[in-house]
């Protein structure tokens, strides 16, 4: 029987489903996306927006599902291994479309999936051998970052120029882009970083 971490996690995969289709459905990032129409909350399209907030709640429940596990020790060897993974179709969906929509570079969506392959397949041959892998803080510290970064993507294409609007006002940067900008070089930093991390802590089971 699946207990209630376990539960939230496949919960946060229904939600990715959400996502991709909301994004399917608007077929195209719309061409107002820097221009200002409205509030500063009014979407400019309803599609991403629903894209959006779907994100959000995923993204916030890899955060639950993990507390309450640890709080009430509902850690399982499931959990270990699906909660990772569902971290990395959410991720993994969101950086293709952004590449897809010409926001994100290609190479830093095939650089972070290829490090996400590279760690499922390293957990992979850990199981064969018996051992299970579990995400460390330098991973959870590397997706906070790529959810924050396709957040503030996401929050561009559903909101435009509305939402940063109040930035441009205060003369912070160009709106919110520089926030963005550090979220995504962060993210490629902590990417590599701890991508190298798991293949030196698992370099003992090539040997086996």
């Amino acid at each position: 029987m699946l207990n209630l971490p376990n539960s939230i996690t496949l919960f946060r995969i229904f939600l990715v489903i959400i996502y991709t289709i909301a994004l399917a459905w608007d077929g195209q990032v719309s061409p107002h996306i820097n221009e200002v129409t409205g509030y500063w909350f009014q979407p400019i399209s309803m599609t991403a927006c629903v894209a959006l907030w779907a994100f959000v709640v995923a993204a916030i429940t890899d955060f639950f599902d993990g507390y309450l596990a640890r709080k009430y020790n509902l850690v399982t060897s499931f959990g270990k291994l699906i909660d990772p993974l569902a971290d990395k179709i959410l991720v993994s969906a969101a950086f293709i479309y952004l590449s897809a929509a010409g926001i994100c570079p290609f190479w830093v969506s095939i650089l972070i999936i290829f490090r996400e392959f590279l760690v499922t397949g390293l957990r992979q041959l850990a199981v064969a051998q018996g051992v299970v892998i579990a995400a460390d803080r330098l991973g959870k510290w590397k997706t906070t970052a790529q959810l924050t970064y396709c957040i503030a993507c996401m929050a561009q294409l559903a909101y435009g120029g509305n939402l940063f609007e109040p930035l441009r006002s205060l003369s912070i940067g160009a709106g919110g882009f520089w926030f963005r900008e550090i979220a995504l070089w962060l993210s490629v930093i902590l990417t590599l970083w701890s991508g190298a991390n798991y293949c030196i802590q698992s370099r003992h089971l090539l040997k086996g």
